[in-house]
C-alpha cells in the first residue's frame, strides 16, 4: 500500500509540474512531465482522465494532431468506460477541434454535436457556450475551405459554401446570447470577432464592421493587444470593400502600430502589404512603394520567398503606374527568379510575359541585362516609349486567370508530344497519342480506386467481371447469389467486423491506468457495456465514409505558403480592378469591380477543455 501510495504521489506530482509548464507556455516540457506521469500510472481514474486532456491539449498547441488526436480517445475511452458524462462531453469536444484543424469537417461537427448534447442534457451552460463556439468554428473553417479556388465576387457564393457560413453564423449567434446570459465578457469579445468574420466572407460588409467595433471595444477593455490588433486589422479589410480607402489606411497604420508594440514581425510585413495595396488603390504611388518595400525587407529576413515574390510583383507593378519601367523590369526579373525557385507555375508565366512586355517598351534584349544589378546597359537602343498616360501601362499586368490556364494546358500538350518523341513514336500518330494520354489518365483513376486484397483461395477474375456488368445483371437472383458474391459479402463483413472491434472499448490498453480492487468497480465490466446509442451509429458511419474519402485523389494543394502575406491577399484584387478600369474611373473603386477578400484574422479556437 505505501508503495501505491508513494507512486500516486509521484504520478501527480510530475502531472502538476507538466500543467504546470504549460500554463507557462513550454508545452514540449509539459507533455515530458505529463509522459513521465502516464509511464508511474496510477489507479486515480479522474487524475488519469485530466492527464490525457492536457496530453491531448498539448500535442494539438505543439501541432502533432495525431498524438493529440490518441489521447483526447483515450479520454473519451476512459470517460464512456467510467459513466463520467460530463467528461465525456469535454472529451468529445476536444477530439472535434483537433479534427477541425486535420480537415476532417463531418467528423469534427458529429463529435462537437455529441458535446452540444451532453452539456445541454446535463445543464451546463459553461459546456453549451463551449460547444456552440466549436460547432461554429468548424463550420467557419469548413466554409473557407470550400472558398478556395472560387472566382465569384463577395457575397456572390455558391449555395454549399454560402449554407455552410451561415450555419457558422448561426451557432456563433446563439453562443453569443449564452455568454451574455453568463457574463462572459472575453467569450462575447470572440463570439463578435468570428461574427464579423463570417458576415465578411457572406460579403455582408456592413455587418462585418458593426460586429468588428464591438470586438475592438472589448479587446480594449482587457488591454487585449492581439485581439485590438485583429479588430483593426478585419474593420480594414472591410472597409476595403466598401471603397473607403482613406479610413481603412488609418486602421491599417494602427494594426502596424499595434504589431510593432507585440514584436510581431510577421503581422508587422502583412500590415505593411495591406498599406502598400491600398495606396495603390488610391494611386498613391510612391507612399505604395514605401510600404511595399518595408514589406520585401521582412520577408527577407525572415527568408519568406513567396512573400519575397508578391513584394517584387508590387513594386513592379507601382513602378509601372509611375511610368519608370525600368525600375519595374528590375522587380519583374526578381520576381520571375523567385517564381522559378518556389515552383510557382502561374507566377512564373506572369512574370515572364511581364519581363518580355517590359523589355519591348525599352527597347532592349536579354544580353542588354546585367543578371546581377538593377542598372543596365541599353548599347544604344533607345526606350519605345509612347505617349500614352502612366496608368495604360497597367495593360502590361494584365493576364487572366483564363489565358494561364490555356499556356499551361498547351504546355502539358507540349511534354505529351515530347514523351512520345523520345519513345520513339511519330506525334502525328494519332492512336499513339491518345494511348499516352490514356496511360497517364488510368494513373488518376487508380489512385481513386479502394484496393482490396485478393481471395487466398481461388480466382477472382469472374468477381470482377461481374461488377462490370450492368444494372440489370447486378439484379439478377443468380447472380446476386453466386459464390464469388458471398466470397465478397464475407471479405466485407470480416473487415466492418474489424473495424467495429477497433472501436470498442477495451480498458487494459489505456495508458497509466493500474486496475486495482479500489477502481475496479468504477469501470464497466466485460459484460455490462452499454447497449450503444444511435448517435455512436451515427458517428461510426460518418467515421466509416471518411476513410474511404482517404483513399480519393486528394485536390490539388494550394501554393507554397507566405506568412508575411495574408492568406487572400489584394494580389488578385489589384489585378482585377486595374484590369476593367478606364483611365477616367480609376479615382473610386466600383463597387462592382471587387475580389475576393483578404483573410479576416481568426479569433483562437479557444474551445478547448481541460
Amino acid at each position: 500500500m505505501r508503495v501505491s501510495c508513494r507512486m500516486e504521489a509521484s504520478c501527480l506530482e510530475l502531472a502538476l509540474e507538466g500543467e504546470r509548464l504549460c500554463k507557462a507556455g513550454d508545452f514540449k516540457g509539459g507533455t515530458a512531465f505529463f509522459e513521465a506521469a502516464v509511464k508511474v500510472g496510477t489507479e486515480d481514474l479522474k487524475t488519469l482522465s485530466a492527464i490525457y486532456s492536457q496530453l491531448g491539449n498539448a500535442y494539438f498547441y505543439l501541432k502533432e494532431y495525431g498524438k493529440a488526436l490518441e489521447y483526447h480517445r483515450h479520454d473519451l475511452t476512459l470517460a464512456r468506460t467510467i459513466g463520467d458524462r460530463i467528461g465525456e462531453g469535454k472529451a468529445s469536444g476536444n477530439l472535434g477541434n483537433t479534427l477541425k484543424v486535420l480537415g476532417r469537417f463531418d467528423e469534427a461537427a458529429v463529435c462537437c454535436q455529441r458535446h452540444l448534447d451532453i452539456s445541454q442534457e446535463q445543464g451546463d451552460k459553461v459546456g453549451e457556450a463551449r460547444a456552440l463556439y466549436n460547432m461554429g468554428n468548424v463550420f467557419h473553417a469548413k466554409g473557407k475551405q470550400q472558398l478556395w479556388g472560387c472566382t465569384q465576387e463577395p457575397g456572390d457564393l455558391p449555395p454549399d459554401v454560402r449554407d455552410t457560413l451561415q450555419r457558422a453564423t448561426g451557432f456563433y449567434e446563439m453562443n453569443l446570447c449564452l455568454v451574455k446570459e453568463l457574463g462572459d465578457r472575453a467569450a462575447q469579445g470572440r463570439a463578435y470577432g468570428n461574427l464579423g468574420n463570417t458576415h465578411y466572407l457572406l460579403g455582408n460588409f456592413v455587418e462585418a464592421i458593426k460586429f468588428h467595433r464591438q470586438r475592438l471595444s472589448i479587446a480594449k477593455e482587457f488591454g487585449d493587444k492581439a485581439a485590438e490588433r485583429r479588430a483593426y486589422s478585419n474593420l480594414g479589410n472591410a472597409l476595403i470593400f466598401l471603397g473607403q480607402f482613406n479610413t481603412a489606411t488609418e486602421y491599417y497604420r494602427k494594426t502596424l502600430q499595434l504589431s510593432r508594440q507585440l514584436r510581431d514581425q510577421v503581422m508587422e510585413a502583412q500590415a505593411c502589404y495591406s498599406l502598400g495595396n491600398t495606396y495603390t488603390l488610391l494611386q498613391q504611388y510612391e507612399r505604395a512603394i514605401d510600404y511595399h518595400l518595408k514589406h520585401l525587407y521582412i520577408a527577407q529576413e525572415l527568408t519568406d520567398r513567396v512573400g519575397e515574390g508578391r513584394a517584387c510583383w508590387s513594386l513592379g507593378n507601382a513602378y509601372v503606374s509611375l511610368g519608370n519601367h525600368k525600375q519595374a523590369l528590375y522587380y519583374a526579373r526578381k520576381h520571375l527568379e523567385i517564381s522559378k525557385e518556389i515552383g510557382d507555375r502561374n507566377g512564373e508565366l506572369t512574370a515572364r510575359m511581364n519581363v518580355d512586355q517590359l523589355m519591348e517598351a525599352l527597347g532592349v534584349t536579354e544580353s542588354d541585362l546585367s543578371p546581377s544589378s538593377s542598372e543596365f546597359e541599353m548599347q544604344g537602343a533607345r526606350p519605345k516609349f509612347t505617349k500614352r498616360n502612366s496608368m495604360d501601362s497597367v495593360e502590361l499586368w494584365k493576364y487572366s486567370s483564363d489565358k494561364i490556364r490555356q499556356t499551361l494546358f498547351v504546355l502539358k500538350v507540349r511534354d505529351l508530344l515530347f514523351s512520345l518523341q523520345k519513345l520513339g513514336r511519330d506525334p502525328s500518330d494519332e492512336d499513339c497519342f491518345f494511348d499516352l494520354l490514356s496511360k497517364f489518365q488510368s494513373s488518376r483513376m487508380d489512385d481513386q480506386r479502394c484496393h482490396l486484397d485478393e481471395p487466398q483461395n481461388g480466382d477472382n477474375r469472374e468477381g470482377a467481371a461481374t461488377s462490370m456488368s450492368s444494372l440489370s445483371e447486378m439484379i439478377d437472383p443468380a447472380i446476386t447469389t453466386s459464390p464469388q458474391t458471398e466470397e465478397l459479402f464475407d471479405l466485407i463483413a470480416s473487415s466492418q467486423s474489424r473495424r467495429l472491434d477497433d472501436q470498442r472499448v477495451n480498458v487494459g490498453n489505456l495508458p497509466g491506468l493500474r486496475i486495482t480492487h479500489n477502481n475496479l468497480g468504477h469501470l464497466v465490466g466485460e459484460g455490462d457495456h452499454q447497449e450503444p446509442s444511435d448517435d455512436f451509429f451515427n458517428m461510426l458511419i460518418k467515421c466509416q465514409s471518411s476513410r474511404i474519402d482517404d483513399q480519393r485523389c486528394s485536390p490539388p494543394e494550394a501554393g507554397p505558403h507566405a506568412p508575411t502575406v495574408p492568406d487572400e491577399d489584394f494580389f488578385s484584387l489589384i489585378q482585377r480592378v486595374q484590369a476593367k478600369r478606364m483611365d477616367e474611373q480609376r479615382v473610386q473603386l466600383p463597387t462592382d469591380d471587387q475580389e475576393s477578400p483578404p483573410s479576416p484574422s481568426p479569433e483562437p479556437a479557444s474551445g478547448f477543455s481541460s
